[in-house]
């Protein structure tokens, strides 16, 4: 029987693929922890625990006495923030990962470990129609330089220890059930629940800034297909291209207008504009979906109208 470990179970991804895991393997198997507090529904449909992850002792201890086989680490700082501490982001998103996969090297159970890259990984010197999977990575971002490290040290600990560690680079996610942390992704979210409170939005990129973007559900069947396969289906240790759509703020605006017609987006670009800037349109991401037989099923219009319609609930409750 799997026991697995989520490390930011409060978070974007980790809020609802905790969940979806513990329909597949049950509450009581999958422990989900974080530096804060989680919403009711995570407490109260399984284990829950603060654990910060930075205390390499603290995790190891965890690890042996739950006897866990699968850990997902999904902390981190994310690209916003992390320009403005660019130090303390460096330390947490790289030390954290150290701690996990040294525990991982050192507790024999843990037989998988998954660990988040993203498209920051890529920079100006990067194709950015259809990205390939193999290309030059020239992150310029404090972000994408250590999803980068990581992805090396991911690889590296799977050649020299066989650490069976598996990474997946999200494009944006866009979800109702976390609001936003930080990310150049994220006025994709903020856009949906300020049309829906305020019918109007300030958007912090330009309207015409085409970036991939992926719905959560599809983005957490991605990542359990990945921890699913077998390992001599995994080719690639440090991290599968992965994308759902590819859209523009302008284009999110026309749809959500089909629902809110009064809907209005003034666009006045921050220091993230520079960041979107810096990654792809698009990415090719044929490997991930014939390596691990996944398929997105939400696009841009599907996606909002679940988006508006989640959102309405929130604001009504």
């Amino acid at each position: 029987m799997e026991n697995i470990l989520i490390i930011g179970a409060a978070g974007q991804i980790g809020s609802e693929l905790t969940m979806e895991l513990r329909k597949q393997y049950g509450d009581g198997h999958v422990f989900a922890t974080d530096i804060k507090e989680a919403p009711a529904y995570i407490k109260d449909s399984g284990p829950f625990q603060l654990l910060d992850v930075m205390d390499d002792r603290h995790l190891i201890h965890f690890v042996i006495r739950h006897k866990i086989t699968q850990i997902y680490h999904l902390a981190a700082v994310l690209s916003g923030n992390a320009e403005k501490l660019p130090l303390q982001a460096w330390s947490i998103n790289m030390n954290s990962l150290m701690n996990v996969l040294e525990t991982a090297r050192m507790v024999e159970e843990v037989k998988r470990v998954f660990w988040p890259s993203s498209i920051a990984v890529f920079g100006p010197g990067t194709p950015k129609e259809n990205t390939p999977q193999v290309t030059i990575m020239e992150p310029n971002t404090v972000y994408g330089i250590s999803k980068l490290a990581g992805e090396r040290w991911c690889e590296y600990y799977f050649n020299r220890y066989g650490v069976d560690v598996r990474s997946i680079r999200y494009p944006g996610l866009i979800s109702y059930k976390t609001e936003p942390g930080g990310g150049t992704t994220d006025y994709a979210v903020e856009i949906y629940f300020e049309a829906v409170r305020k019918q109007a939005y300030e958007c912090f990129l330009g309207e015409n800034t085409r970036l991939p973007m992926m719905f959560m559900p599809d983005a957490v069947s991605a990542t359990i297909a990945l921890m699913g396969a077998l390992q001599d289906e995994i080719y690639f240790h440090n991290g599968y291209n992965i994308a759902g759509f590819s859209v523009t703020p302008a284009e999110i605006e026309a749809e959500i207008k089909k629902y809110i017609p009064g809907f209005r987006v003034t666009y006045k670009p921050d220091f993230r504009q520079e960041i979107a800037d810096s990654w792809p349109d698009s990415i090719d991401d044929h490997y991930a979906r014939s390596h691990n037989h996944w398929q997105n099923r939400y696009g841009l219009a599907e996606t909002t109208r679940i988006m508006i319609k989640e959102i309405s609930k929130l604001a009504i409750g």
